[in-house]
């Protein structure tokens, strides 16, 4: 089956490029039409219609087959229930409406040809080959990224003639303001740089992010409790989305494992560096002698399965277990086996969740599974990432990426690459983003851990 969406076109939103729809005549108006069809084509859709807001003879047919439930799981169908042919009571000031389709199954396939029988069908698995969801967003963060780099360019430019401008007319405010425009561009222009890095083939999703304590007993599980604050802290700074799947506590302080499920963009791309052993080396809380302790945790991070690519669990690989998860007592006290284990045979993963629901829980246990595999496959098909997880190892001496002083001198240093620092309480608080730079820049200059060491 093929799917579809519609744009409108307001009278709100005039272009600086084009005349509104009252300035256009009759053969404007067509022309602009054919060019807003050839560009539909050239997008990769196979139809391309446009038609004004009167719709009510088509209302009764959208209301007819809401109603039996076609629109199946698609809820977003039915959300604005009339409005879908109401354009005006959508967008206000619509005056025209585009209708792109673009089917699931190319022409050339022996499966279409079942399509073009009315007495037979073919259920296909949904947005097979291209989606146009994917196309659209794929196509936006393209034009975003262009726009961004034409605004950069621009402004370069103006505050460039801004200078001679004030060099000529000897005006010293004005240079300083157009030199403090240019500092800050090379800020802006730097992070855009660092951004246009992340272009693996997950680094858009949304991620899960695991951190488990290791040697070091109880000192290991308060360990495990600040790193998972300083993902917390640096998460909610980049305005992400943060759902917690399941924290098991230690039996004296801290957590022994937590996870989360981080939702925005790039959320994979930039967390994906975190991966590894983390060392704490302190003066110890609980040792009433004051020594200082050594402590290792382990960062898990993998991206969150998007709903197009299809990871195969077969059931004979999994085992499903339910447990009582912990609660606050009392009236609060989980007294039913809601929480969900599932654990993969072949490759020995083992997720959790422990919300209210069991139906729930199972689900998102299935779908931290379906991630870890996924992860499992980019890093089979990444050398870098891979030869990175095999260095991993246990959280244990000798597996570390990054080693955090806090006694007797404070820093915080990165093994990979070397960045260091000697603000450890901004690291802890969350500022993680010259280290992901660090890793990331070393990825694509293409150097080793080795060769990272060698710049100490």
């Amino acid at each position: 089956m093929p799917s579809s969406t519609t744009f409108s076109l307001s009278r709100n939103q005039p272009s600086r490029e084009h005349p509104t729809h009252e300035r256009l005549s009759a053969e404007q108006l067509r022309q602009l039409a054919a060019l807003i069809k050839q560009w539909g084509r050239e997008l990769g859709f196979q139809q391309v219609g446009i038609t004004d807001t009167d719709l009510n003879d088509h209302e009764s047919h959208l209301t007819n087959w809401l109603d039996k439930g076609y629109h199946g799981e698609m809820g977003f169908m039915a959300k604005h229930g009339t409005k879908r042919t109401r354009p005006e009571e959508l967008e206000p000031g619509t005056q025209r409406v585009i209708s792109v389709r673009m089917d699931y199954l190319p022409a050339e396939v022996e499966s279409a040809k079942v399509l073009g029988q009315p007495n037979r069908a073919y259920v296909s698995r949904y947005a097979l080959g291209r989606d146009y969801h994917k196309l659209m967003r794929k196509r936006q963060r393209l034009v975003d990224a262009v726009a961004v780099h034409n605004g950069i360019a621009q402004d370069l430019n103006d505050n460039i003639e801004m200078i001679e401008l004030g060099e000529m007319e000897d005006d010293q405010e004005v240079i300083a303001d157009a030199q403090n425009a240019l500092v800050e561009l090379a800020k802006k222009a730097a992070a855009k740089e660092l951004e246009a890095l992340l272009n693996g083939e997950a680094d858009s999703n949304d991620t899960f992010l695991e951190v488990h304590s290791g040697a070091g007993g109880t000192e290991s599980c308060d360990w495990a409790s600040m790193l998972a604050r300083m993902y917390l802290r640096w998460s909610e700074k980049a305005g992400y989305k943060i759902e917690m799947q399941s924290e098991t506590p230690g039996e004296e302080a801290g957590i022994k494992s937590v996870t989360y499920k981080i939702s925005g963009q790039n959320a994979y791309g930039w967390l994906k560096s975190e991966s590894g052993v983390h060392r704490l080396v302190r003066i110890s809380p609980f040792d009433s002698a004051a020594k200082r302790h050594t402590s290792f945790c382990s960062v898990w991070v993998y991206p969150v399965v998007d709903d197009n690519i299809d990871i195969e669990v077969k059931p004979a690989d999994i085992r499903i277990d339910t447990y009582r998860s912990s609660g606050a007592g009392g009236q609060h006290v989980n007294t039913t086996d809601s929480a969900v284990r599932i654990t993969h045979h072949p490759t020995g993963i083992v997720v959790t969740s422990s919300e209210k629901s069991q139906h729930q829980n199972r689900d998102i246990a299935m779908k931290a599974l379906k991630s870890r595999l996924y992860q499992m496959e980019l890093d089979r098909r990444n050398s870098a990432i891979n030869e990175a997880h095999e260095n991993k190892g246990d959280a244990g001496w000798g597996n570390q990426i990054r080693s955090y002083v806090l006694q007797p001198y404070q820093m915080v240093k990165d093994l990979r690459t070397g960045h260091e620092t000697s603000d450890t309480k901004g690291v802890l608080d969350g500022d993680l983003d010259a280290f992901m730079a660090a890793t990331l820049a070393q990825d694509v200059s293409g150097k080793t851990r080795a060769e990272a060491s060698d710049l100490d």
